[in-house]
C-alpha cells in the first residue's frame, strides 16, 4: 500500500480538552493507533502552545498546536471523530454546535453530560437543566461490553465514568441473571488522584494527599445516579446502591470492593457468581475474571485497558465479596473512549489498545 493510500485510510480525529489528564491519555493511545490522524487539539488556557509544552512526553511527535474551541471551523475540519474531554456542564453546547455544523462527525464524550437518559435526573444531580435535550435522547451509554450493538450504530456516545465502569462490569451480568439481591449491594471504591482532574487545588497538593486516605462525596456522589440507572436497567426494577468513593495517594487506578448477597429466590453461592462472571466475559478482550478467590490489584492493570475481576466468599453465609480493578485514565476513561471509537467505525475493537499493564 502506498503512503498516499495509507494516509487516505486514516481517521481524522479531534481531542477537545487535550491539556487535561484524559486528553493526554487519549493522545498516548491515539499516537499508537494505526488508523488515527490527530487533526485538532483544543485547550482554552493553553491555546497557542505546543502539546510538548503542556506534556513534555509528547515532544518527539508532530502534533497540532493547541487552539481554542471558538477557533475551530467544524465544517472545514470535517472530523470523523471528536473526543470531548471537557469539564462537566460545558460539553453540551459545544457538542450541539459541532453536530449542527458537522452532523457526520461521530462524538465520544468523556464528561458526564450525556450519561443520564432522564433529563429530570440530570437536573436533580447536576443542578441545572440540560442544554441539549434532543442530543441527550440520542446519546448511547458507552459501556462497550454491555451496549456494543447500540454503540456501533451511534453518532454520540456518552463514555461512562471511571468508578461506574469498574462497578458496573462486575455487577451487571449478575443483576441480569437475577443472581444477587438488588437491595443488598455495597460498593466501597478507591481512586487515584488523577480522577480529580489537573486543575490546581489546595486539597490536591502533595502534603494534603500523601500518607493519607479519605472518603468524599459520602451519600451524594454524582456517580450514584449513573450506577442506579444502569443497575436498574440490568435488574428490570429500581435499584439504589450504597456507594462510597475514596481518594488514595496514587496517580492511577480504581479498586472497587463490592459486597453482594445471593438472590433469595434462587440462592447463588459465591462460586456460582464467579462462574456467571467468567462465562459472561469469556470472549471479552478487556475484561478478565481471575480464578476463584484470587483478587486483583490496581498495579496489575496500570496503563492497560483491562478490567480485572475477582470473587471471594464472605464468612457470612450467602454473601460474596467481588473486587474489580481498572486504570481510571484508561479503561475508566480514554481507553474505553478509543474502544468505543473502534466499535463506532467498524475497526477491530482492540486496535491501539493492546498495551500490557506497566508493572512494576
Amino acid at each position: 500500500m502506498s503512503a498516499q493510500s495509507s494516509q487516505e485510510n486514516k481517521t481524522k480525529i479531534g481531542v477537545l480538552g487535550a491539556s487535561g489528564y484524559t486528553g493526554a491519555e487519549l493522545l498516548r493511545l491515539l499516537i499508537g493507533h494505526p488508523r488515527a490522524e490527530i487533526a485538532l487539539l483544543t485547550a482554552e488556557r493553553r491555546a497557542g502552545k505546543a502539546m510538548a509544552e503542556v506534556f513534555p512526553q509528547f515532544a518527539p511527535y508532530k502534533l497540532p498546536i493547541l487552539t481554542s474551541i471558538e477557533g475551530a471551523d467544524w465544517q472545514k475540519l470535517a472530523l470523523d471523530v471528536a473526543f470531548c474531554a471537557l469539564p462537566h456542564g460545558t460539553t453540551q453546547k459545544v457538542i450541539a454546535d459541532l453536530l449542527e455544523r458537522a452532523p457526520r462527525t461521530k462524538v465520544v464524550d468523556l464528561s458526564a453530560d450525556f450519561r443520564l437518559a432522564d433529563p429530570v435526573a440530570y437536573a436533580r444531580w447536576y443542578g441545572h437543566e440540560h442544554a441539549a435535550p434532543q442530543l441527550q435522547k440520542e446519546a448511547v451509554y458507552g459501556l462497550t461490553e454491555i451496549y456494543r450493538p447500540q454503540i456501533k450504530a451511534a453518532r454520540l456516545v456518552a463514555n461512562p465514568g471511571c468508578y461506574t465502569t469498574c462497578a458496573e462490569l462486575a455487577l451487571i451480568p449478575l443483576l441480569k441473571a437475577n443472581a444477587i439481591d438488588p437491595d443488598e449491594i455495597v460498593i466501597d471504591a478507591k481512586s487515584g488522584i488523577t480522577g480529580a482532574g489537573r486543575a490546581v487545588r489546595e486539597d490536591m497538593l502533595f502534603a494534603e494527599l500523601s500518607e493519607g486516605f479519605h472518603a468524599y462525596g459520602v451519600g451524594h456522589h454524582r456517580h450514584m445516579a449513573e450506577l442506579d440507572q444502569e443497575f436498574s436497567r440490568a435488574a428490570g426494577r429500581e435499584v439504589i446502591v450504597t456507594f462510597t468513593p475514596h481518594l488514595a495517594p496514587m496517580n492511577r487506578g480504581i479498586l472497587s470492593t463490592i459486597y453482594a448477597r445471593g438472590a433469595e429466590a434462587t440462592p447463588a453461592a459465591p462460586e456460582d457468581l464467579h462462574a456467571l462472571l467468567a462465562k459472561a466475559y469469556t470472549n471479552e478482550p478487556f475484561v478478565h475474571v481471575l480464578p476463584f478467590r484470587t483478587l486483583p490489584q490496581t498495579r496489575h492493570v496500570r496503563g492497560s485497558n483491562m478490567t480485572f475481576i475477582g470473587v471471594a466468599p464472605d464468612r457470612i453465609a450467602g454473601r460474596a465479596i467481588i473486587v474489580s480493578a481498572l486504570d481510571n485514565l484508561a479503561k475508566g476513561a480514554s481507553g474505553q473512549a478509543v474502544q468505543n471509537m473502534n466499535v463506532m467505525l467498524g475497526f477491530p475493537e482492540t486496535m491501539g489498545l493492546e498495551q500490557v499493564a506497566l508493572f512494576p
